[in-house]
């Protein structure tokens, strides 16, 4: 699952835990609502996307969308993977405008090598630490995921995945999987210092090495505020995908207002 933008308490599987009920929930309420678009766009921010085209983005647990509404507001297209079908259906009746598919991510990324330009993933990957059935081994799921995220991430994009670790075992658990699996980057802390506003995103790398994006909230030794790492992508298979309107023009500006209109805002 994805999405809630708080720290889950472990009931259970997450497909079990977000029934209908628990997912309409929170996908009406309007602090979860802003938790998840400001945790979102700060996720797509660390991306480093490029400016100048649409690109196509996968949302690991993508839950009811949230995130998802992010990504369509900045011009991008993307597909979203959850284990609750709960969650989805919620989706589904918000009309979100990405694909979505029913999936546990713990079984892997179903994609061809190469499919997408990044991926995101709000709030979820701290689920695949639980064992929730006998058959379950945390370490072997965690490959797993990572692995096939891997291959289905096009060279030099980038995963950016937002999680609530419950101590540093699990950290070191998930980031060592994630290296495990080919990855380079790392942890990435926003206001580290705030017991409140404190969160993680691991940020990885597919193929390149490059410099891990400065943390909100750390100051560089300078004192200046610490700037985002950017890179760029040549990738051009999926530049107007589905026929969209380039970003920020008259028709994009009104496509955005009618999405917004639809989900009521």
């Amino acid at each position: 699952m994805a999405g809630s933008g708080r720290r889950p308490e472990h009931r259970g599987p997450p497909e079990l835990f977000y029934d209908a009920a628990e997912a309409r929930k929170y996908s009406q309420n309007s602090r979860m609502i802003e938790i998840q678009s400001q945790m979102s766009e700060r996720a797509v921010e660390l991306l480093g996307l490029p400016e100048d085209r649409p690109c196509f983005l996968l949302d690991v647990g993508c839950g009811s969308g949230l995130s998802g509404d992010y990504i369509s507001e900045e011009g991008h297209h993307w597909v979203g993977m959850d284990i609750s079908s709960a969650m989805l259906d919620v989706a589904v009746d918000r009309e979100v405008e990405g694909d979505l598919i029913l999936a546990d991510m713990g079984q892997g990324i179903p994609f061809r090598p190469g499919t997408f330009d990044g991926c995101v993933s709000i709030s979820a990957v701290q689920w695949l630490c639980n064992a929730d059935k006998k058959t379950h081994s945390p370490p072997k799921r965690l490959y797993r995921f990572f692995s096939t995220l891997y291959s289905a991430l096009a060279r030099g994009s980038r995963a950016v995945l937002q999680l609530y670790p419950e101590n540093s075992e699990q950290l070191e658990l998930i980031t060592a999987q994630a290296m495990k699996a080919g990855f380079t980057g790392g942890m990435v802390v926003d206001y580290p210092n705030s017991a409140k506003a404190k969160k993680f995103f691991l940020c990885l790398f597919v193929g390149t090495a490059g410099a891990l994006p400065k943390a909100l909230g750390a100051e560089c030794a300078d004192g200046e505020e610490s700037r985002q790492a950017t890179f760029t992508n040549e990738r051009m298979r999926f530049r107007n995908a589905k026929g969209r309107s380039a970003k920020k023009s008259r028709d994009w500006v009104l496509e955005k207002k009618e999405r917004r209109r639809r989900q009521g805002k």
